[in-house]
């Protein structure tokens, strides 16, 4: 699909996914949500792509939803959003299974979490609402000292979205968690590494240039049908209830793997001291165990 609302470029095999509304702040649409989506697809089938970078168009990230509709930006029933009424019954109860009752920060976010390939935020300005909780399902966040963060949602009088409730209590912890949503207010990047959301924070100049540096580490040096498994594995483990779970997944990997082209030719280049040059694809040399886990659908 032609995009309107991010740019699409691939260089030296990493992607970067730029929001691309720099004069609303990258504020987030239906229509950037929908072409975010199509990129992760797109990544997901391209072998020659092998970590992504997710950044924002001109002084912010993205400073949350595009309130352009005023007080009825959350409306369920939006004039420009007929479709919703359809969720609506005739007595006025609400069928929830129907996919126009869901949040489009989710949408994102479960995409990205299904996603085989690494993601690092290189956040680049202030990132408020779904600016921020879209970067939960990323790997890695790395941020500008010109960065500000808000989980603003109860000065709006709504609730966190895009799955943060899952997402931020495991990487930050609940205290934090709470207290950032709790209280709504904007704050620093210094204070986002101290509270662990991100990881490092750089001048501006150096931002990017460190995240490409990262994603150029792994593409240069990693299997990529081990990352993919990787992510999955650390990802889904998250809510796992017994380490257990992890065992098992572990030994199919550890089984399967084992006799792979890639294993043979990580051991060999290693006892050779030279780079190591992997063969497989995630198009095409996916372990047959794989995915392990049922599919989770809405309703």
């Amino acid at each position: 699909m032609a995009y309107e609302q991010i740019l699409y470029d691939v260089k030296d095999n990493i992607l970067t996914i730029t929001l691309n509304r720099p004069e609303k702040l990258n504020a987030f649409t239906g229509i950037m949500m929908t072409e975010m989506i199509d990129a992760f697809d797109r990544a997901d089938k391209d072998d020659q792509i092998r970590a992504i970078i997710v950044t924002g168009a001109g002084r912010a990230f993205c400073a949350g939803a595009d309130l352009s509709s005023g007080a009825e930006t959350f409306a369920p029933a939006r004039a420009d959003r007929p479709d919703r009424k359809s969720a609506i019954r005739a007595d006025g109860s609400i069928d929830w299974s129907n996919e126009v009752t869901r949040d489009g920060g989710g949408r994102l976010t479960l995409r990205i979490f299904e996603c085989l390939k690494p993601v690092i935020a290189a956040v680049n300005g202030p990132a408020v609402g779904v600016g921020v909780t879209m970067q939960l399902a990323m790997d890695v966040r790395l941020a500008s000292e010109t960065a500000r963060f808000g989980f603003v949602f109860s000065r709006r009088g709504i609730v966190p979205e895009a799955c943060s409730s899952w997402f931020l209590p495991r990487i930050v912890g609940i205290s934090q968690a709470l207290e950032w949503t709790f209280s709504g207010r904007v704050f620093s990047a210094q204070e986002a590494l101290e509270g662990r959301l991100v990881r490092k924070v750089y001048p501006a100049a150096e931002l990017i240039p460190a995240a490409r540096a990262l994603a150029r580490d792994i593409a240069d040096n990693t299997s990529q049908v081990s990352v993919a498994l990787i992510r999955q594995m650390m990802w889904k483990m998250l809510g796992a209830d017994h380490p257990m779970e992890a065992h098992k997944v572990d030994s199919k990997g550890i089984f399967v793997r084992g006799s792979s082209a890639d294993v043979r030719e990580g051991v060999l280049s290693f006892l050779e001291k030279r780079p190591a040059k992997f063969p497989e694809k995630i198009s095409k040399d996916m372990p047959s165990y794989f995915p392990w886990w049922p599919p989770r659908k809405y309703g």
